[in-house]
Parts: structure tokens; C-alpha cells; sequence
């Protein structure tokens, strides 16, 4: 066993010049030459060359972990510039088994199915993992700024009672020899929040039990959500998703550099303020009376904020209250309408949101008129009757958002381990 001493990362070799080090981490590559071998080592700092005189460790299969303690010397062939030399090696995993890719290749070559049958492994290549170094770092990005404007994180259940929010497309469970259901969305818990903290957000799991197979669609992502009290309208609502969007693209900036830079990612810039345009203004402009918009119109929409605005974010404001669901403010003057909106980014629907109804009497009457009894929403309804203020919020997917950041042809690349209308592994 080499003699313990503290573990050096890759990236840190060049404050290490001259003295003795161990790195530990994957066999990224090795190459055999006549007289000597070189073994690339991985961790989650980068890569390292170690050099070893003969043919020492040329047999150690790729992606088998190692601790190697040598000596840190300059070489400006070498990754970072600095190499270990006059190594010790230790393996500390079995020796690996061939992997379903070659992660040391630069680009992968193998098809969406094959990545994500091995996720496990396939995922260690650096342009694969680069996505989800992105998805962390908007996630941190989120929670900073929604911080800095005085919200509370939450964390709500994710199991259920009974499916009141959207129908019928929830997935069933077992709770205990009584029924209950995955969420769909924390949409009641954070506004019962509200009259609790007044601004709070939270990140986590949704469920949607909806047969889509597009490359767009999951069983389950990773929702973004928000809500805050005290507002006039939608439009405080909507300068908080700024707000958000902007510090998730400076978090990843900031954070996530070297993965932005070997994906090539472009960031967006985020406005001061995002262009505006209501539904019914949009669909004169897609020539459409449809109640939504089509993926189509979100696209043509997207092209043409970019070419009038020069912003690659829309907002879309006022969308028909038959298609927003029963707690939606409608519009003052025009009832047919909502207080509600949809962020488009690059051509997809990213952000839904809106303002809330907030007075009891108001669900009463929005219930009666959908023709829905208020029976499963007593617990609900209970908390509007004992005094909530205006308030609305939103819900942002991080699985798109990361996709769209990225240029990805399918949200699975942008998803750790996607469930799906047919994938419940690994």
C-alpha cells in the first residue's frame, strides 16, 4: 500500500512543483510505449499524466481507480502542464470491466439509447457529464437569487391524498392499504406556504403520468417552483422569473465554466426587461384561434422576439382561462383571459406562471363554475378562508431549461436518469 500522504486534484498540480503528491481517481487512458507508458488519470477536477518507466501498469484497463503517488514535475505536453513522475501505483477498485464506450475518445459516437441503458458508466465521459455540471449550477444560480430577494425554501410532500389538480393523468399508489398519488406539482403547498412565509420557493421532483414520446416530455423532471404574496399582478411575478433566469445563466457562468466551454455553449443574455406579448396579439401573428400554442407557434414566436427584440426570451401573457386551471386570476375586463403567462426560451415553453386567485369566495365560484364539487379540495380551501393576500408564482422545468442551454436534440441528454413513458432504469 503506498504510504498515505493528502490527496492532490488534477487541477492542483501546478501549486505542487517539486514535491511528492497522491492523486487518486479513474484511468482515463494509457498508452504503452517502447521504453515507457503514460497513464491519464481522471478526477473531478480534470485530467493528469503520469509517467512510468518500462511497461509498468500497461496492463491496468481503463477506468479501473487508482492512487498514484509520485513526484509533481513540469511538461508542457502534459494536461495542465505538470505530470507525476517516479510513481508509485495502487489500484483501488477490481480491475474495471470493458466500458459500453470508450470515455477517454473526445466525442461519443454511440446512440441516445445505448448512453442511457449504461448511464452509469457512459455518463463519465466529460461531454456527457458537462449537462448536469450545467443543470447544478443553475440550480445553485436559482436558489441565490430567489434568496437574495428574501424567499424561504420549502420542501412539500410528494405524495398525495387525491388527484385534484389536473385530471386524471397522475400515477397511482399504495399508501398503507389507502390510495394516494405521486404530485404533480407543489402548486397548493406552496401557496398554503405563502400565508406562512410570503415568499418561498422550492426544488424537487414532479410526476406527470402523461403518455408522451417526444423528445420534450418526461414521467418525471425536476421543477423550478416559486411563490410570493403581496403582489399586484402576474407582471411582479414575471420580474422575479428575470430575476431567476438571470442568476441561473450568471451561476453557470460562474460555475459551470469548463463545462460551457467544452460544450460550446452559448449563454443567453437576459434582459432587463423581457419582451411581453399577449396570447391574443401572439395568435393574430401565428394566424391561429387555437386556445394554445402549438410547438410550432412557440418557435416562430421565439424567431421573432430574437429578430424585433433581439431577446431570446418571450413572455407570452394572458392565455384563455378554459386552458389555465381553476385557481388562475383571470384577466380585469376581459374574463375570458388570465393573469397568467408562459416564458419562451429558444423556441420552447420553459416558465408557466401566473397570478392566483386568493380569496375563498372566488374558488367557491371558480369550482362551481368548472362544475367540480369541493369536497377533495376542503384541506385546500380552508387555508383561502382564513386570509391569504394576492399572490402568484411559477414553475420553471430544469430538464428544458438545461436541454435548451445546451442545444440538445433530446431532454433525456440534459436528464441524470430519465423516466419516461418506457424507462424505469438504471
Amino acid at each position: 500500500m503506498i504510504h498515505p500522504t493528502a490527496r492532490v486534484l488534477a487541477a492542483e498540480l501546478p501549486q505542487h512543483e517539486g514535491t511528492t503528491v497522491e492523486i487518486r481517481g479513474w484511468l482515463h487512458r494509457r498508452r504503452a510505449l517502447k521504453n515507457v507508458t503514460f497513464l491519464i488519470l481522471r478526477d473531478r477536477s480534470g485530467l493528469a499524466q503520469v509517467v512510468v518507466s518500462g511497461s509498468s501498469g500497461s496492463d491496468i484497463p481503463e477506468e479501473t481507480v487508482l492512487g498514484i503517488r509520485g513526484t509533481v514535475t513540469a511538461n508542457s505536453q502534459a494536461p495542465g502542464g505538470f505530470e507525476l513522475t517516479s510513481p508509485q501505483i495502487e489500484e483501488l477498485s477490481s480491475r474495471a470491466e470493458p466500458s459500453p464506450i470508450d470515455v477517454y475518445r473526445p466525442t461519443v459516437t454511440a446512440g441516445l439509447p445505448v448512453i442511457l441503458d449504461h448511464a452509469p458508466v457512459t455518463l463519465r465521459h466529460p461531454s456527457l457529464r458537462a449537462p448536469h455540471e450545467i443543470s447544478a449550477a443553475s440550480v445553485a444560480g436559482f436558489r441565490a437569487a430567489l434568496d437574495a430577494l428574501d424567499f424561504t425554501e420549502i420542501h412539500t410532500p410528494k405524495v398525495v391524498s387525491s388527484a385534484t389538480e389536473s385530471g386524471a393523468n397522475v400515477f397511482a399508489l399504495d399508501w398503507f392499504g389507502r390510495p394516494a398519488f405521486l404530485a404533480q406539482s407543489p402548486q397548493f403547498f406552496k401557496q398554503t406556504a405563502v400565508g406562512i412565509f410570503e415568499r418561498v420557493y422550492e426544488t424537487g421532483p414532479v410526476f406527470r403520468a402523461e403518455p408522451h414520446d417526444t423528445a420534450r416530455h418526461l414521467a418525471q423532471y425536476t421543477s423550478l417552483d416559486a411563490e410570493l404574496g403581496f403582489i399586484t399582478d402576474h407582471r411582479d411575478v414575471m420580474a422575479v422569473v428575470r430575476a431567476a433566469v438571470a442568476g441561473m445563466t450568471a451561476a453557470v457562468a460562474d460555475k459551470a465554466e469548463h463545462a460551457v466551454e467544452l460544450l460550446g455553449v452559448k449563454l443567453p443574455v437576459v434582459p432587463a426587461e423581457i419582451p411581453q406579448l399577449h396570447f391574443a396579439d401572439a395568435m393574430r401573428m401565428v394566424e391561429s384561434d387555437e386556445p394554445d400554442l402549438a410547438p410550432a407557434h412557440e418557435r416562430w414566436l421565439s424567431e421573432w422576439a430574437l429578430r424585433e427584440h433581439g431577446s431570446e426570451f418571450l413572455f407570452v401573457t394572458g392565455y384563455p382561462m378554459r386552458k389555465r386551471p381553476f385557481y388562475t386570476h383571470p384577466e380585469p375586463g376581459r374574463e375570458e383571459y388570465s393573469n397568467s403567462f408562459d416564458l419562451l426560451f429558444r423556441g420552447l415553453e420553459l416558465v408557466t406562471g401566473g397570478q392566483r386567485l386568493h380569496r375563498y369566495e372566488d374558488y367557491i365560484a371558480a369550482l362551481a363554475a368548472r362544475g367540480e364539487s369541493t369536497e377533495s379540495y376542503e384541506s385546500y380551501l380552508s387555508v383561502f378562508a382564513h386570509g391569504m393576500p394576492p399572490h402568484g408564482g411559477f414553475a420553471l422545468g430544469l430538464e428544458r431549461w438545461t436541454a435548451r442551454l445546451t442545444e440538445a436534440d433530446n431532454v433525456r441528454r440534459a436528464t441524470l436518469f430519465p423516466r419516461d413513458l418506457h424507462r424505469l432504469t438504471p
